[in-house]
């Protein structure tokens, strides 16, 4: 895909988000990353190590959003979407960073809700990723690559990103799990002189988003007959630090590349 990296800076900056709705990532890659995640929502792990503990396991409601904690260290064909230096390259477009380095990872399965099907707790809430993020120094560059495995279409319950929120600074509020979308909109403290207005994240399968850490960003039901299925792909680059330097729970693999690799390294 070709961007131009002035513009896709000066519109990430502006935004808060970059879409890339063409597709970025190989079809057998995202093929591949798809037959992985059914492995491991099944509890199948071909490394033979599990993933994180997850607020989602194998053998739990399936109508229920399933959300699975660094999958990519249980399936390598997962771990080959996740390292594949597209994605840092357009990372490192985006932040002029000297390097990139995925530092954690959650599978996303989003399952269908048809029109007439009793509702299930599907919807993503509003929510900035930083407020879960603390362990981090708050001038810490990091952000999302979100990865979709499917075509996501209006009705697919997509993603959608409060177009320049991420200069409305740190909320502290916010509910991965929140069911009442408009209730949260509501209780969100829009500052003077700004409105919140909403962009879908519409993509192919293999396309992918970028969001900034403060980016205001929920979904609603996906009302399709076929899962939304996608990887957030948090990453940092070299303007990043552990408070206190700790590598504890969400920095506990930063020093492990095997787990979390570099992703983007500028050239000397």
């Amino acid at each position: 895909m070709e961007l131009q990296p002035e513009a896709a800076r000066a519109a990430y900056e502006s935004d808060g988000y970059l879409i890339c709705n063409q597709p970025v990532l190989p079809a057998e890659v995202v093929a591949g990353a798809l037959k992985g995640m059914d492995e491991v929502r099944a509890g199948r792990y071909h490394t033979g190590i599990p993933p994180q503990s997850s607020a989602w396991k194998p053998g739990d409601d399936p109508q229920k959003l399933c959300k699975i904690e660094m999958p990519q260290i249980a399936d390598q064909a997962i771990w080959k979407l996740v390292s594949h230096p597209a994605l840092g390259e357009l990372a490192a477009a985006l932040t002029g960073a000297q390097w990139v380095q995925v530092w954690w990872v959650q599978l996303l399965y989003k399952p269908p809700m048809p029109s007439g099907q009793a509702p299930t707790p599907t919807n993503v809430g509003w929510h900035q990723d930083r407020y879960y993020w603390q362990v981090w120094e708050p001038d810490s560059e990091l952000f999302t690559a979100w990865v979709a495995l499917d075509d996501v279409r209006a009705e697919s319950g997509p993603m959608r990103f409060v177009r320049g929120s991420h200069q409305w600074g740190f909320m502290d509020k916010s509910d991965f799990f929140g069911q009442d979308l408009e209730g949260q909109r509501q209780a969100m403290p829009v500052p003077a002189g700004q409105e919140w207005s909403e962009a879908q994240v519409l993509l192919p399968a293999g396309g992918v988003s970028f969001h900034h850490c403060l980016t205001l960003h929920g979904s609603g039901p996906n009302l399709t007959n076929w899962p939304r299925r996608s990887f957030a792909i948090h990453l940092r680059t070299d303007k990043s630090r552990p408070v206190d330097n700790r590598r504890a729970g969400l920095t506990s693999f930063i020093d492990d590349h095997a787990s979390c690799p570099v992703i983007y390294q500028r050239p000397a």
